[in-house]
């Protein structure tokens, strides 16, 4: 999702934070690039919250300070990014490319596939909100946009099997299982896409794969049912029950 040609502020935060206006890019000190990322994550925060948030480490009335310091900046050195509002909110006007992505998101899970394109995949896919930031209002937003880009890809690939569309339902699986890894319901999507075409071997590659890779990461199985969906035995994950097994044959 790249940046708009309309003249204005563009604010990125999808693969990493870039300012820019007019389509240049504008450089920010660190405690201003913070709070204008806070203001693109979350829904609108009183100010007292939004300095908490920020500066956790700081004596309240100093994180306060802190606060009232960038907001006066970037009033002052940015106008039109923020709003007159209190609490400090961004500019109506400004794009944010977050903005987008929920909005693809909202799109697909009210409408399906109906109404998106085929690069809709894509942006989902690549949508990785702020690679790199490890604080913890972040991380919590990390993972509810991360949950959410699976839902859609998940949501494009049952619409794209339904309709027949299996090559499309196989690219919203296949995208959909790279976001994220371990969730099963990713791979049992992909597994499906794969039988719809008639591609038994593929099917089973990807469980054998992905088995393996729950092993590794979490020491777990996957689910009798996923098995199930292949011809499958489940495997026997109790050590106990496979040593019973072994002297019974």
């Amino acid at each position: 999702m790249g940046f708009s040609a309309t003249p204005g502020w563009d604010l990125r935060v999808l693969g990493y934070w870039q300012l820019r206006y007019n389509g240049i890019p504008v450089e920010v000190g660190a405690r201003q690039k913070r709070l204008l990322a806070a203001l693109a994550l979350l829904h609108p925060q009183p100010r007292p919250v939004l300095a908490a948030l920020l500066w956790p480490d700081s004596p309240e009335r100093q994180s306060a300070g802190n606060l009232r310091a960038s907001v006066f900046r970037i009033s002052h050195e940015l106008p039109r990014l923020l709003s007159a509002t209190d609490p400090p909110q961004l500019d109506a006007a400004v794009r944010v490319d977050l903005r987008e992505i929920r909005e693809l998101i909202t799109e697909v899970t009210l409408n399906g596939a109906r109404s998106v394109t085929p690069e809709s995949i894509d942006l989902l896919q690549e949508a990785n909100l702020l690679p790199g930031w490890y604080e913890e209002w972040v991380i919590d937003q990390q993972d509810h946009l991360l949950n959410q880009r699976v839902d859609a890809l998940e949501a494009l690939a049952r619409c794209y099997l339904v309709a027949g569309s299996f090559n499309r339902a196989l690219g919203a699986a296949r995208a959909a299982a790279l976001v994220d890894p371990l969730r099963e319901s990713a791979q049992h999507l992909l597994v499906r896409c794969h039988l719809a075409e008639d591609n038994y071997a593929s099917a089973v590659r990807v469980y054998r794969s992905f088995r393996a890779h729950l092993g590794r990461e979490l020491g777990v199985e996957p689910s009798a049912h996923f098995a199930e969906l292949l011809g499958l035995e489940p495997a026997i994950a109790d050590s106990r029950l496979l040593v019973r097994a072994m002297k019974t044959s």
